[in-house]
């Protein structure tokens, strides 16, 4: 990767669990990551944030708009006042913004290419095994199928109205 991200024509959607933010865009930029810092950490509730810039241009909020949080003096982080899922770092001098790669409709059309925050990275990945294929299906057998039926979860696609 250069240091300029490349921009990246795409049409690509997402939005936020319960289905009250939504938006679409139009391009991306080559800088799809994941950040390990303890600020990023905090505002996932995780142990790192996936995310990938958008030129300012390229997104339109479909339905809703995130709530704020300033994280710093510089930067806020966008969520569903609703639901509470993460769906924005916004660096405020930039002519970008960052999305939530998981919060993309289909998420795997951004794998990360690189991964910031190092410092903060818990040593555990390197060597963490995946249980049963880490399918759902196989480890919480019974379970799914109950969550399933009581699913409050927008659809990974957009939608005329939420809820239905």
């Amino acid at each position: 990767m250069s240091n300029r991200p490349e921009r990246l024509d795409v049409e690509a959607s997402g939005g936020c669990q319960c289905g009250a933010v939504r938006w679409h865009v139009t391009a991306v930029l080559d800088t799809s990551h994941i950040c390990h810092c303890r600020m990023c950490q905090k505002a996932a509730g995780n142990f790192f944030a996936a995310l990938i810039g958008v030129p300012r241009d390229a997104i339109t909020w479909t339905r809703g708009t995130p709530a704020t949080f300033n994280s710093s003096d510089k930067a806020a982080r966008g969520f569903c006042r609703d639901c509470g899922t993460p769906l924005t770092y916004d660096y405020f001098d930039s002519k970008n913004i960052n999305l939530t790669t998981g919060s993309f409709d289909d998420p795997s059309q951004f794998p990360p290419r690189f991964q910031f925050g190092a410092e903060g990275r818990l040593a555990v990945f390197a060597n963490l095994p995946v249980q049963d294929e880490g399918a759902t299906e196989k480890t919480m057998a019974g379970v799914v199928a109950a969550i399933a039926a009581s699913n409050h979860q927008h659809p990974d696609h957009d939608t005329e109205s939420w809820p239905a």
